[in-house]
């Protein structure tokens, strides 16, 4: 029997992949462990801490999608075999 060609052979799994996939559940799990954040102090501009860092996540989470793709791009790109950028 032959063998299938590299292209078709499923996912792979890297320690790249690894870290998209860390970046992309992070938000979840913080978002999830509400025990964590279910208080009012520390107040930040009088605002409770229950509100500020959910309000927090929101950034955080953008950054991490973004480095994510960053991530999936260069992945995608090195496996095709280098191109352009």
């Amino acid at each position: 029997m032959s063998q299938a060609p590299e292209a078709n052979r499923g996912p792979v799994v890297t320690p790249m992949r690894v870290v998209i996939g860390l970046c992309l559940a992070a938000p979840f799990v913080a978002m999830l462990w509400v025990g964590s954040y279910a208080k009012t102090d520390p107040q930040f501009i009088g605002v409770p801490f229950f509100y500020w860092y959910q309000m927090a996540w929101v950034v955080v989470s953008t950054a991490l999608t973004m480095v994510a793709y960053k991530l999936w791009q260069r992945d995608q790109r090195a496996r095709r075999g280098g191109g352009d950028k």
